[in-house]
């Protein structure tokens, strides 16, 4: 059974930035795509950014040109650089594996990122 930890959520004033972690077991990270996902208060849980073993990446459009994805494949580690931060970024941030089906692992705690003066 493989683990996802997700780390480096907070509290952070509008157009702050973040920088998420996280950490996957190697029979989660040895899966091509990697992503980011988001639930909000009341509403479904979405891919916000995804990225290939090879680096090539993806973004929903609102994330475009604020968020990076990155990934260390040393080190079982998927990040996300979050900059610009607004109000609606605010959300639990999950990690996860995917294919063209979806969510491929159980999903970890997540980590809270709330955006607000």
């Amino acid at each position: 059974q493989g683990q996802l930890v997700e780390s480096g959520g907070g509290l952070v004033q509008p157009g702050g930035s973040l920088r998420l972690s996280c950490l996957a077991s190697e029979s989660i990270f040895t899966f091509y795509y990697m992503g980011w996902y988001r639930q909000s208060h009341g509403k479904q849980r979405d891919l916000v950014a995804y990225i290939g073993r090879n680096g090539t990446t993806n973004y929903v459009d609102s994330a475009k040109g604020r968020f990076t994805i990155s990934r260390d494949n040393a080190k079982n580690r998927l990040y996300l650089q979050m900059n610009g931060l607004r109000p609606e970024d605010t959300a639990v941030y999950y990690c996860n594996a995917l294919n063209d089906c979806g969510p491929m692992a159980s999903w970890g705690p997540g980590t809270q990122v709330t955006v607000s003066m």
